[in-house]
């Protein structure tokens, strides 16, 4: 092979190195999630970032030479922190439903992890840990390498120095014209840059941390009511952990409930009791369930942690302080509280059943461990049983949905020995506690957790048949959009069974509908269930009549 050939070959083998090397950089910083998995694909967008590297690249090798391998490297690094940017965004968006915030969604991170490595065995966190580490590494050389490549053949020719520089600024300037209005053709098409990702949780955590994040709450709406129509009935309030309308809106898991939803209609009727249903809107997505407990108590709308935070600092009327000045008393149970809560302060509760209060001494299921079917026995005894006493106010925030959602616990028909150290028999606790999480598919386990609740419920209806109480259960949020589908709604539902038929013809007049399928569109906000259900519980039966009888007329 003649010295020209070899030169041609060279020269062909480094272009291709080049343009492998481009492509690399650009695909690290421009994929998209795959969903619904942790898996990603390239749509063939452009980086503008890339671009302007590759300007910056073509100007520094002209004016001062090869660019230093020192730079080079911490270059290297800044694409992979660029990656892992990206990476989060899209995936964290496409699976958990909302934007990521770092100002308060870090702290929570940790907790996360320790949930998550609970629930998976040591070869699988080891298996994650060493992954997570291999795949840095490798991103880290795979950026070096590219930078490298492009780097020496812009110190080589100057040709090349010129085309890259003229494509940068190309690019460049192609994108800054297309962000000036919508009507102009998105070609080339150019991913967000990542650093606005990175920019905009920077002015997220200045804000939060600067004040200016808290922005004026909203006044409190008007919390008032005589509480004639309870007549002295408890009221529990159970916000069921990720309970979304996504099991009404998904059929395959619409199906999959529906017996357990008719086991639940049968036990309300068995037991004279009725239900009325409705959707409401929820304050999040897949997670921060403290931003609809608070939206509830409070009849406020709380829809960020600013708010919560700002919120927890002032003198508000809540549900707890409502009924607590009617003579209840309130009580919360908190099977996912493991350590001491300031918020029970803010709220003013007679008694707070936080893990360790609740005593559980069966077998653990999942990180969360406790059954919810245990905290409902533990309640039933120590409370409802109990006499003489007051009436009770219950805020019970449920656990056994909270994702992974295995293992599921197996259900106990006999509720007094859910208080022991042996609640189960051996089998049933077997296959329960040998359930894995299907990370790539958990739609099953969600669908299993939710039946195991409400069969929970249906149980205890008839366990109490008597019992006098208004029973509200309400999802907190959807489950996270891996599990209700890309572009999910923020609804909710909400289930009223109560055996004061007065009390379910008032809700009704704000759009609740009998029987335990809700209709949509959603009857409102999550905040407005305080005012609805403080109206419901000390309406007259004339006024409750009229309320009726103009929303009948309204209907189409």
């Amino acid at each position: 092979m003649t010295a020209g050939a070899q030169l041609r070959r060279y020269r062909l083998w480094q272009a291709v190195r080049v343009l492998l090397a481009c492509v690399l950089l650009n695909a690290a910083v421009t994929f998209h999630n795959v969903w619904p998995t942790l898996g990603v694909h390239w749509p063939g967008e452009l980086s503008v970032e890339l671009a302007a590297l590759l300007l910056v690249l073509a100007l520094t090798n002209a004016w001062f030479g090869p660019t230093p391998r020192a730079l080079l490297a911490l270059l290297s690094g800044v694409v992979v922190l660029f990656a892992l940017g990206r990476y989060a965004d899209v995936t964290v968006t496409a699976l958990y439903g909302r934007d990521i915030n770092l100002y308060w969604d870090a702290p929570q991170f940790a907790a996360v992890i320790e949930m998550l490595a609970r629930v998976a065995s040591l070869w699988a966190v080891a298996g994650v840990c060493l992954g997570a580490a291999a795949t840095l590494g490798v991103l880290f050389l795979i950026a070096r390498w590219s930078l490298l490549q492009i780097d020496d053949v812009l110190r080589m020719y100057t040709s090349v120095r010129w085309g890259f520089g003229a494509a940068g600024l190309a690019l460049c300037g192609c994108f800054l014209v297309q962000q000036r209005s919508d009507l102009i053709p998105r070609i080339p098409r150019f991913s967000i840059p990542v650093s606005r990702t990175y920019a905009a949780q920077i002015t997220r955590i200045t804000d939060a941390v600067s004040g200016r994040a808290n922005r004026a709450l909203p006044a409190s709406p008007p919390l008032h009511s005589s509480f004639s129509a309870l007549d002295g009935s408890d009221v529990l309030l159970v916000f069921m952990e990720s309970y979304g309308s996504a099991t009404y809106d998904r059929p395959e898991f619409e199906r999959a409930l529906q017996p357990a939803r008719q086991r639940l209609q049968a036990a309300i009727h068995d037991t004279g009791r009725g239900v009325v249903s409705a959707f409401v809107s929820s304050p999040t997505f897949g997670g921060g369930s403290v931003l609809a407990h608070l939206s509830v108590l409070s009849g406020v709308e709380v829809r960020d942690q600013d708010h919560y935070a700002l919120l927890m600092t002032q003198q508000r009327p809540t549900l707890v302080s409502l009924f607590k000045s009617a003579g209840y008393r309130a009580v919360a149970v908190m099977p996912g509280l493991r350590a001491t809560w300031p918020e029970g302060a803010f709220y003013g509760f007679d008694q707070i059943y936080g893990a360790d209060g609740l005593d559980y001494q069966g077998p653990g299921f999942g990180w969360w461990r406790i059954p919810d079917q245990f905290s409902l026995a533990a309640l039933d005894a120590r409370e409802l049983q109990r006499q003489p006493r007051k009436p009770l106010f219950v805020f019970f925030p449920t656990v056994s949905t909270h994702m992974p959602f295995e293992p599921t616990p197996p259900l106990q028909a006999d509720w007094q020995r859910m208080l022991s150290a042996q609640p189960f028999d051996a089998e049933p606790l077997r296959r329960s506690l040998t359930q894995t999480p299907q990370w790539t598919d958990m739609g099953k386990a969600y669908v299993n957790s939710v039946t195991y609740f409400l069969d929970t419920l249906s149980s205890y209806l008839r366990a109490r048949p008597n019992g006098r109480f208004v029973l509200i259960i309400l999802g907190d949020h959807q489950p996270a959009a891996n599990v209700s589908g890309a572009g999910a709604s923020w609804d909710v539902p909400v289930h009223v069974i109560a055996s004061e038929p007065q009390i379910l013809e008032s809700l009704q007049a704000d759009g609740f509908r009998p029987g335990l399928v809700p209709l949509r569109p959603a009857a409102g906000k999550m905040s407005e269930l305080a005012p609805w259900a403080l109206a419901a519980f000390g309406e007259t039966a004339r006024g409750r009549r009229a309320r009726v009888a103009q929303t009948t007329a309204r209907a189409p």
